[in-house]
Protein backbone atom coordinates (compact mmCIF):
# COMPACT_ATOMS: atom_id res chain seq x y z
CA UNK A 1 0.00 0.00 0.00
CA UNK A 2 1.26 3.63 -0.71
CA UNK A 3 0.65 6.45 1.84
CA UNK A 4 0.76 9.82 0.36
CA UNK A 5 1.52 12.66 2.45
CA UNK A 6 -1.81 14.03 2.46
CA UNK A 7 -3.74 11.09 4.52
CA UNK A 8 -4.68 9.12 1.42
CA UNK A 9 -3.88 5.64 0.98
CA UNK A 10 -3.05 4.49 -2.59
CA UNK A 11 -3.71 0.35 -3.79
CA UNK A 12 -4.08 -0.83 -7.18
CA UNK A 13 -7.13 -3.16 -8.30
CA UNK A 14 -7.76 -4.80 -11.30
CA UNK A 15 -11.14 -4.87 -13.52
CA UNK A 16 -11.98 -7.53 -16.17
CA UNK A 17 -12.17 -5.62 -19.42
CA UNK A 18 -16.53 -5.66 -19.10
CA UNK A 19 -16.45 -4.30 -15.79
CA UNK A 20 -13.82 -1.09 -16.79
CA UNK A 21 -15.89 -0.30 -20.06
CA UNK A 22 -19.08 -0.04 -17.73
CA UNK A 23 -17.26 2.01 -15.08
CA UNK A 24 -15.56 3.87 -17.72
CA UNK A 25 -18.79 4.55 -19.53
CA UNK A 26 -20.67 5.39 -15.97
CA UNK A 27 -18.18 8.39 -15.45
CA UNK A 28 -18.01 9.63 -18.48
CA UNK A 29 -21.79 10.00 -18.07
CA UNK A 30 -22.05 11.42 -14.89
CA UNK A 31 -18.91 13.24 -15.22
CA UNK A 32 -17.25 11.64 -12.14
CA UNK A 33 -13.84 10.57 -11.79
CA UNK A 34 -13.19 7.08 -11.33
CA UNK A 35 -11.93 8.26 -7.53
CA UNK A 36 -15.18 10.06 -7.09
CA UNK A 37 -17.06 6.70 -8.26
CA UNK A 38 -14.77 4.55 -6.19
CA UNK A 39 -14.95 6.36 -3.00
CA UNK A 40 -19.33 6.86 -3.49
CA UNK A 41 -18.81 2.96 -3.91
CA UNK A 42 -16.62 1.96 -0.93
CA UNK A 43 -18.75 4.10 1.47
CA UNK A 44 -22.23 2.51 -0.14
CA UNK A 45 -20.68 -0.81 1.10
CA UNK A 46 -19.67 0.18 4.41
CA UNK A 47 -22.83 1.50 4.74
CA UNK A 48 -24.48 -2.25 4.06
CA UNK A 49 -22.48 -4.13 6.40
CA UNK A 50 -23.12 -1.57 9.14
CA UNK A 51 -19.00 -0.07 9.32
CA UNK A 52 -18.21 3.05 10.00
CA UNK A 53 -16.85 4.99 7.60
CA UNK A 54 -15.37 8.54 9.19
CA UNK A 55 -13.96 8.61 13.15
CA UNK A 56 -17.18 10.37 14.23
CA UNK A 57 -19.47 7.55 12.78
CA UNK A 58 -17.18 4.89 14.69
CA UNK A 59 -17.54 6.72 18.07
CA UNK A 60 -21.01 7.14 17.64
CA UNK A 61 -21.56 3.11 16.91
CA UNK A 62 -18.81 2.26 19.96
CA UNK A 63 -21.40 4.81 22.18
CA UNK A 64 -24.40 2.51 21.04
CA UNK A 65 -22.91 -0.41 21.56
CA UNK A 66 -22.81 0.21 25.70
CA UNK A 67 -25.93 -1.34 26.92
CA UNK A 68 -26.16 1.75 29.34
CA UNK A 69 -26.64 4.08 26.78
CA UNK A 70 -29.15 2.46 25.48
CA UNK A 71 -32.35 4.41 25.33
CA UNK A 72 -35.79 2.43 26.83
CA UNK A 73 -38.10 1.78 24.09
CA UNK A 74 -41.66 3.09 24.75
CA UNK A 75 -44.62 0.46 25.16
CA UNK A 76 -47.62 1.60 24.25
CA UNK A 77 -50.41 -0.46 26.40
CA UNK A 78 -53.82 -0.67 24.57
CA UNK A 79 -56.95 -1.95 26.13
CA UNK A 80 -59.45 -3.70 24.72
CA UNK A 81 -62.74 -2.50 23.66
CA UNK A 82 -64.99 -4.84 25.46
CA UNK A 83 -68.67 -4.58 23.48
Amino acid sequence: MKHKSDGKVGKRVEFDAETWHAVHRLSLDTVKSLQELADEAFRDLLKKYHRPVTLKDALRQSVRMQPANEQPKATVHRLRQRG
